[in-house]
């Protein structure tokens, strides 16, 4: 059973930065697509950016220019480096796996963006 640990989100000022990182329990090169995913309280979950096991990535047109996916494959981590960060960044973030036709999400980090 892959599992995904998130870690790096917390408290930040608006125009700051945080990297999220995202730890598989397996090779990376076992896993098709692995994302980060952000849900606000009272909306629903939103793609931020994913990254394929070739490197090809995609972001939300919104935040392009401000948040960048990487992936560490000797780690089996991916992170997720938020710059200029907005109150309206304010969320959970959620690692997500794709494994063929499977998902599988970490427990969220919350990141809290004060203005």
């Amino acid at each position: 059973q892959l599992q995904l640990v998130e870690s790096g989100g917390g408290l930040v000022q608006a125009g700051g930065s945080l990297r999220l990182s995202c730890a598989a329990s397996t090779s990376m090169f076992s896993i098709n697509m692995m994302g980060w995913f952000r849900q606000a309280p009272g909306k629903q979950r939103e793609l931020v950016a994913v990254i394929a096991r070739g490197g090809i990535t995609n972001y939300a047109d919104s935040l392009k220019g401000r948040f960048t996916i990487s992936r560490d494959n000797a780690k089996n981590t991916v992170f997720l480096q938020m710059n200029s960060l907005k109150p309206e960044d304010t969320a959970v973030y959620y690692c997500r796996a794709t494994v063929s036709l499977k998902e599988y999400w970490g427990q969220g980090t919350q990141v809290t963006v004060s203005s």
